[in-house]
């Protein structure tokens, strides 16, 4: 089995571009059915016929994020453009064996046959000396696959145009140079979004007129939102680069996404990339699209992160932080973290000090009774021998029962004053970790104001 992922280089990587790449990965790396334990490969081919948009800037974006994935590719990556010489030989033979032709029709022209012959009737130009280059269809029969997805796919030959493989300057287009690079790759099935199902017939066409047998297509339902409308920046983040900066694990992404329509089971949620090679099907793929919930995305990566070991976490934070004596602070905040992202904003004042909330401040120290109880947990604080976070549960659940309040009206002023937020690792840890100087340097500042 050959198989490759070919994004094109106008933009960053999308979620739907990397759940194609997954899913052929995935594919590569089966077992074969004899089980001889040797697998599939993987091709990374850069389509970069777009020379206006594709940039070097957006190629390297498409290795980095791949790379992130632990998407390894075997061979590549491969510039289409660097094929040109290719796509020259086999438009020239095209040309010389009459399956294409020269034409200067436009767009206009098209137009008018159709007005003349019917909106679907496909237009079949005359050949000419010069001009863009068409490839014949047939006038009558169908051009069809069978889709490993979607079932039998059938396209009536007579309402297709004669399409355009190669414009006037001889430079291909897009389904052309398509057609003759899996062909050369020999590529055994091309697995992509079903947005490309109407570049299937004729990449089926050109296949035909080479005279070469095409590799077998599965054209993957779109990704929605939970509103039920194509994936967008609207439903959050749209590119692995986003969901990566925005704190994902490249594992939770994967695993996600995995899950997406491909009939695996809902409690399958941890899993390496190659346990999940070992259940994946093309054939349980759903046809109906899938649907892409940030939210759902949060909770699994939620997991993903506890489910770390301490160093490790602590490692990857550090790196994705650029900060390093992580270690302790990371400790008492994996159980309140679903993304790394989450993590400065609950702990950072362990290392910087106290935000600058003054709304929270107002709620919690800004009365009298709030001001009473932090100045109360201050003195109870103060006479903590040893300061661990039983003794100073001990310390502070005693002035909550003096007083005859409740656990907040103690705990969020001391949480307040010591993070200047009212949310923090757990109030007892996070005073401990302080320890007692600073604890006390924080609270007094917090009385003064």
């Amino acid at each position: 089995m050959r198989v490759r992922f070919a994004p094109s280089p106008t933009g960053a990587l999308h979620i739907g571009g990397a759940r194609a790449a997954l899913y052929n990965w995935l594919l590569a790396h089966q077992l074969n059915e004899q089980g001889s334990g040797t697998r599939g490969t993987f091709m990374l081919r850069i389509e970069d016929t777009d020379r206006e948009r594709s940039t070097d800037a957006n190629v390297a974006q498409i290795l980095d994020a791949l790379t992130w994935l632990g998407l390894q590719w075997d061979e590549g990556p491969i510039s289409q453009v660097g094929n040109t010489p290719r796509h020259q030989e086999a438009l020239a033979q095209l040309l010389a064996d009459g399956h294409a032709y020269h034409s200067n029709a436009t767009a206009e022209d098209v137009k008018n046959y159709k007005q003349t012959h019917g909106a679907d009737r496909g237009f079949r130009g005359e050949p000419e000396s010069s001009g863009a280059v068409r490839l014949h269809v047939p006038d009558d029969g169908h051009t069809g696959f069978e889709d490993l997805v979607r079932g039998e796919v059938s396209f009536p030959n007579a309402a297709m145009d004669d399409p355009v493989i190669a414009r006037a300057d001889g430079s291909v287009l897009y389904n052309f140079a398509v057609a003759v690079d899996d062909l050369d790759a020999k590529i055994t099935h091309v697995v992509r979004g079903e947005d490309h199902i109407s570049n299937t017939p004729k990449q089926l066409l050109v296949f035909e007129a080479l005279g070469a047998t095409p590799p077998q297509y599965a054209h993957l339902p779109l990704l929605h939102g939970p509103d039920g409308k194509k994936l967008s920046k609207r439903h959050g983040a749209a590119s692995v680069q986003e969901l990566r900066d925005a704190g994902y694990l490249p594992e939770a992404v994967n695993n996600y996404i995995a899950l997406l329509g491909t009939g695996f089971a809902p409690d399958e949620e941890f899993f390496t990339l190659q346990e999940m090679a070992e259940r994946f099907r093309l054939d349980r793929v759903s046809r109906s699209p899938a649907v892409f919930d940030e939210q759902k995305l949060r909770h699994l990566n939620g997991m993903h992160l506890r489910a770390l070991e301490l160093d490790e976490l602590t490692e990857r934070l550090e790196q994705f932080t650029g900060r390093s004596g992580l270690h302790d602070a990371v400790a008492i905040s994996r159980e309140k973290i679903q993304t790394l992202a989450d993590f400065w904003p609950l702990a950072g004042f362990l290392f910087d000090g106290p935000a600058d909330d003054p709304a929270a401040f107002a709620r919690t120290i800004g009365s009298d009774a709030g001001r009473e109880a932090l100045a109360d947990a201050r003195a109870a604080l103060a006479e903590v021998q040893a300061f661990t976070p039983a003794a100073v549960e001990q310390a502070l659940r005693a002035v909550v029962e003096r007083r005859g309040l409740k656990p907040g009206q103690v705990f969020q002023p001391v949480r307040v004053a010591i993070a200047g937020t009212t949310v923090s690792p757990g109030i007892f840890e996070s005073v401990a970790l302080l320890g007692r100087d600073r604890t006390l340097e924080l609270i007094d500042r917090a009385l003064a104001r």
